[in-house]
């Protein structure tokens, strides 16, 4: 049965056509070394042999690419296997119309273009693929940048209401306390200059009546 399925791929090769009767997903998938991946086909008709032929591309597509037999699911035989494939890492299951692929523990390797294909009577029907690439570590999802929001500065204009020094009440007491003082003298002086009048006119009184 391979030997056939090789001669058909090479001899039908050039005539191949992608075809909305399969469905791949996902469309292009990047994993890291030891995952595993999973790839599904489904089959929007009914493939007339009832089996669903995986291939990997490892080269870009082109006239000189090579389309790789991996495996085919068989409704009496289960998963059938191509030559040189590790069947321990590699899986083909079956959920109605829908078949999976199972790739574990990956390596980089295992890159490529994977299609899933029917044999009909008497032509190939090829999925879209899906492009896998697998590599040692994920890139990283750039983090968006935080735009710096400036500051603003508030100019706060100077009270010119306050200023520094001896306060209102201070400048208000000191004359009132300065004008205090001097009435208190001018009185003192006054009380005392009646004194002395006093005293020269009882002296006065007394020599006038001797």
């Amino acid at each position: 049965m391979q030997p056939r399925l090789w001669l058909l791929v090479a001899a039908l090769l050039a005539a191949l056509r992608d075809s909305s009767a399969l469905v791949q997903t996902p469309a292009s998938l990047t994993a890291q070394t030891n995952r595993t991946v999973m790839l599904s086909c489904e089959a929007k008709t009914p493939p007339t042999n009832s089996r669903i032929y995986w291939l990997r591309q490892r080269l870009a597509p082109s006239a000189n690419s090579h389309y790789e037999f991996l495996a085919f699911w068989d409704l009496t035989k289960g998963t059938v296997y191509g030559k040189e494939v590790e069947q321990e890492r590699l899986t083909v299951l079956r959920d109605s119309s829908r078949y999976t692929l199972s790739l574990q523990s990956v390596k980089p390797s295992d890159s490529g273009v994977y299609f899933c294909m029917t044999v009909g009577n008497p032509d190939l029907t090829f999925g879209k693929g899906t492009q896998l690439s697998v590599v040692d570590v994920l890139p990283t999802t750039p983090q968006p940048t935080k735009k710096t929001t400036l500051k603003k500065k508030v100019l706060r204009c100077p009270n010119l209401v306050t200023r520094k020094g001896p306060s209102c009440a201070l400048l208000i007491v000191g004359p009132l306390v300065a004008v205090v003082l001097v009435l208190l003298v001018s009185l003192g002086v006054a009380i005392h200059l009646h004194c002395l009048q006093r005293r020269a006119r009882l002296r006065l009184l007394k020599q006038f009546y001797k």
